[in-house]
């Protein structure tokens, strides 16, 4: 592992952050980084100079010109991957090959293949790496935790997951990899992967998947409406929902329902609570969105809460200081992803898909043509 850089102010040891993609996740993880007091983002690179110079001019930071000049830097230690989906394994392993930890953007990859090469590397080169789930930082999810650790929801029964969101084919023109299997996956893998991985975080594993797919209005490769059918290890069944299609897109949703009660989350606050043990709770928030008239992330890609981000950085950098493992590490990113290549490869073949998925190379995709 790297030397970390320097003191805080708070008598921690710092770390210097490098930023890899200067899109539109970028800003996420900066604002996230600038809010931490033992991290200072030290410089950002990315393929096209401009972008990566604009970022670092707002942040106050070095623009380097290309991965390796980044990687070379001793006074960074930890990096940020915000490449397209179908880069993060590639990007991420050289990256671990230097001896720098990594927050990896949602999806760990596109393909299981590159997933578990980027585990192996930062496994052999002894960097912690976490996969970015920030909404298990929220405090709906916290809470819903609690109680499943604690048993009050019972037997768990039934789970659901929806993301019903609206993008643009402006969205999808936005850029070339965008829309694509081997660098960006569809709906579900993009945008539905955030509450999936909740669903599973509060479900546990999956025996098996039965699913479709279409794409509906958009003119890409990839789908923009995805529904499956989930039966889990426990013997509980579950349901994922995901779209980029639905105008003017809708809070993401988490139901989780056992034999003495049902937590329901919208947008990382819980709506509904209903325990067995105790009074019912409905409405404890009555907006349709959890951010009022603000901008949703369910209608742009810009509407995101950055102090989650923030949370799940600052436990990295707390497993990184302690020496443990992170609470979403990277085979919890790759537990996501196994779902969503089992969706697919389960819409392409019109058949149950069983646990576990085999890994596919990044050329034989499920799902792709």
């Amino acid at each position: 592992m790297t030397t970390r850089t320097g003191v805080s102010s708070g008598g921690r040891r710092a770390h210097g952050f490098g930023i890899v993609g200067a899109g539109v996740i970028s800003a996420a993880h900066a604002d996230a980084i600038a809010s931490l007091p033992d991290a200072r983002l030290i410089a950002v690179t990315d393929v096209e100079p401009e972008r990566a110079k604009s970022l670092a001019a707002r942040h106050g930071c070095a623009a380097e010109p290309d991965l390796d000049a980044l990687l070379a830097r001793d006074d960074i230690d930890v990096v940020s991957v915000c490449t397209p989906s179908g880069l993060h394994a590639e990007t991420g392993i050289r990256a671990a090959a230097a001896g720098k930890h990594l927050v990896v953007e949602k999806p760990i990859d596109v393909s299981l293949e590159a997933a578990d090469r980027l585990i192996s590397a930062a496994r052999r080169a002894g960097v912690v790496i976490t996969v970015i789930s920030q909404h298990r930082f929220d405090k709906g999810p916290i809470e819903l935790r609690r109680l499943l650790d604690d048993g009050q929801l019972g037997r768990l029964v039934l789970g659901e997951a929806s993301t019903k969101w609206f993008r643009s084919q402006g969205y999808y023109d936005s850029a070339a990899w965008r829309g694509t299997w081997a660098l960006d996956g569809g709906s579900l893998m993009n945008q539905g992967i955030h509450y999936l991985d909740l669903l599973l975080w509060s479900m546990g594993p999956v025996a098996e998947v039965t699913a479709l797919f279409s794409t509906q209005s958009h003119q890409i490769e990839v789908e923009d409406a995805a529904l499956a059918v989930l039966r889990f290890s426990s013997g509980a069944v579950g349901t994922i929902v995901s779209s980029t299609a639905v105008f003017p897109g809708s809070p993401q949703r988490l139901e989780v329902s056992g034999s003495g009660g049902t937590v329901v989350i919208e947008d990382g606050e819980i709506i509904r609570r209903e325990l067995s043990t105790d009074s019912a709770e409905p409405g404890l928030r009555s907006s349709v969105t959890a951010h009022g008239n603000e901008p949703s992330a369910a209608a742009t890609p810009s509407g995101l809460e950055v102090a989650s981000h923030a949370a799940q950085i600052s436990d990295l950098l707390d497993a990184i200081d302690e020496g443990r493992a992170p609470s979403v590490t990277g085979e919890d990113g790759r537990a996501a992803l196994e779902i969503v290549s089992a969706v697919y490869e389960s819409a392409r073949h019109a058949r149950t898909v069983r646990l576990p998925v085999r890994p596919h190379a990044r050329g034989d995709l499920p799902g792709s043509p």
